[in-house]
């Protein structure tokens, strides 16, 4: 059943599920069970011990411990409790008050978390994480909901890192663009030189970032989006209290009196100054030349250099609350395990999210899908002018149906590099490139990504609600960039491509009705 229609299953199954139960666990389960009852033949006993052998997976390599996922849940737990903290020695109280004397719009406020999220381009996680923490104090105070703020977050993360050459991503995809140039004698250019040209031809990635700064600028929300900001604006609630919401301290604890803004931004600087400190030590460590800054983060350990930015951060947090209760006496001291436990507890729900997402990716994988879906455009045979369009709309579906837009990197552009070699050559870099657009488009929408999970988790937004209200922005943003490829095909100009995106945003944002309420600013005393 590998590589064939009913690879496709499981990961169908769990997406409708969860858009009909807006249970994630439950519908991640499911798709867990049919992976495994697919490559287990109907085998009862084969099924569980594939499911258990890809948890393990998760864990545990050929060669040990696989501190890739360990550091990532130890850094989701270490900013739970960093969260909590800070929420109890009136940090966030602090800075939200701050915040609202300086930022004076609810626009303003949503496009500080946009400038946020494109200036953090190091790594998608970091981003997605740490602009939460930063933000969501000022989207609160101004009444905007948090699946805007998730939106917002997810759309500068991913788009952003996918055209850094400086960052996790960048590293990843120049390495394979150097493989596919090696494998067929492309020497006139190298992997470097061609991530750089690529980069304006990434159109998802400016219709996306386009069409933020365009419905927040211009008060356009659409789809359940719109129900979620009307009702922010209305009650002050950011988010549906009756939903489960990942990273948010249920408990009611107390809140310092005396907090200061330092209370916040001190240990979130320390996060970032401590995370790119660790990143640089590593990827020098690993290196055995360094010619370019991208050999750095090329050979960088971005999870380590998380949990080591999250332990100094964390560190810096608990002096903050010693040192104001040593001053003030008004925060006991076991308050300080009670935060840590209670901020940990407040990321399990999406430890479990991400572990079930992990796991039914590895077992999408066993059974191809990805692999499935890549043949097919390998097997077209399309006009060579439609295929920037054509791999776009393919990378898309694969990068949904599998969660995960590196594994659709590392499917497609060797294929994409394989068809363009034998046909038109100087396709190349449009066609790798709508690869990537298509991939971080598809990883958008997808419930299973483990960007849309921490996205979520980052803005502190139910996690169906964020898929829900974010699509038709992603597939607004698609369409956008469709038309792009298009005309970039047919042209071969990556300039007139860009153009077309641009006049499409401009159409949107001139003839898209703006919202009949978030207009005011909210007063200050």
């Amino acid at each position: 059943m590998e590589n064939s229609i009913l690879s496709l299953l499981p990961p169908l199954l769990a997406v409708v599920m969860v858009m009909l139960t807006r249970r994630v666990l439950l519908s991640l389960g499911t798709g867990i069970v049919v992976s495994a009852l697919l490559l287990g033949k109907g085998d009862v006993v084969a099924t569980f011990i594939l499911i258990w052998e890809a948890v393990k997976g998760i864990f545990l390599k050929e060669d040990g411990f696989d501190t890739w996922n360990i550091y990532i849940i130890l850094f989701l737990f270490i900013l739970g409790a960093i969260t909590a903290l800070i929420n109890i020695t009136g940090g966030s109280r602090a800075f939200g008050e701050w915040a609202l004397t300086k930022v004076k719009s609810r626009i303003g406020a949503q496009i500080l978390s946009a400038i946020l999220g494109i200036a953090i381009f190091i790594d998608d996680y970091f981003n997605a994480l740490a602009v939460g923490q930063v933000a969501r104090p000022i989207t609160d105070r101004h009444r905007v909901s948090r699946a805007k703020l998730a939106y917002i977050i997810d759309s500068t993360s991913a788009p952003v890192c996918v055209v850094s050459p400086v960052s996790s991503w960048g590293a990843f995809i120049i390495g394979i663009v150097g493989t596919v140039f090696a494998t067929h004698n492309i020497n006139d250019i190298s992997a470097f030189a061609a991530f750089l040209e690529m980069i304006p031809m990434n159109l998802y990635v400016w219709a996306a970032l386009g069409l933020v700064f365009i419905t927040v600028s211009r008060n356009i929300d659409f789809g359940s989006m719109k129900m979620h900001e009307r009702r922010t604006m209305e009650t002050g609630v950011p988010y549906d209290p009756k939903k489960e919401i990942p990273g948010e301290i249920k408990e009611d604890l107390p809140v310092g009196e005396n907090g200061t803004v330092g209370d916040l931004i001190v240990p979130i600087v320390t996060l970032f100054i401590g995370t790119i400190a660790v990143i640089v030590w590593s990827g020098l460590k690993n290196s055995d030349s360094i010619t370019a800054p991208i050999d750095i983060f090329g050979n960088a350990d971005v999870s380590l250099a998380l949990v080591c930015g999250g332990v100094i951060s964390l560190a810096i947090t608990i002096f903050l609350f010693i040192r104001q209760q040593m001053a003030h006496r008004k925060l006991h001291s076991s308050l300080l395990l009670t935060g840590i436990r209670f901020g940990i507890q407040s990321m399990v729900p999406a430890v479990l999210i991400l572990v079930f997402a992990w796991t039914i990716t590895s077992l999408i994988d066993q059974l191809g899908t990805g692999v499935y879906l890549g043949n097919i455009v390998a097997k077209s045979s399309l006009n060579i002018s439609f295929l920037p369009f054509i791999v776009f709309v393919f990378a898309g579906l694969m990068a949904f149906a599998t969660g995960t837009s590196w594994g659709s990197f590392g499917i497609l552009l060797p294929i994409a590099g394989q068809i363009v070699a034998t046909t038109d050559v100087s396709m190349l870099l449009p066609v790798m490139a709508s690869v990537l657009a298509g991939a971080v488009f598809g990883d958008h929408c997808s419930p299973i990504s483990d960007t849309t999970i921490l996205s979520s988790t980052g803005a502190g937004c139910n996690h169906i609600d964020h898929v829900l209200t974010q699509l038709p922005y992603a597939l607004t943003a698609a369409a956008i960039s469709g038309a792009g490829y298009i005309v970039l095909g047919l042209t071969h100009s990556t300039i007139w491509g860009l153009v077309t995106v641009a006049a499409l945003l401009l159409i949107f944002a001139l003839f898209f009705k703006q919202n009949d309420f978030g207009h005011k600013t909210l007063k200050t005393k």
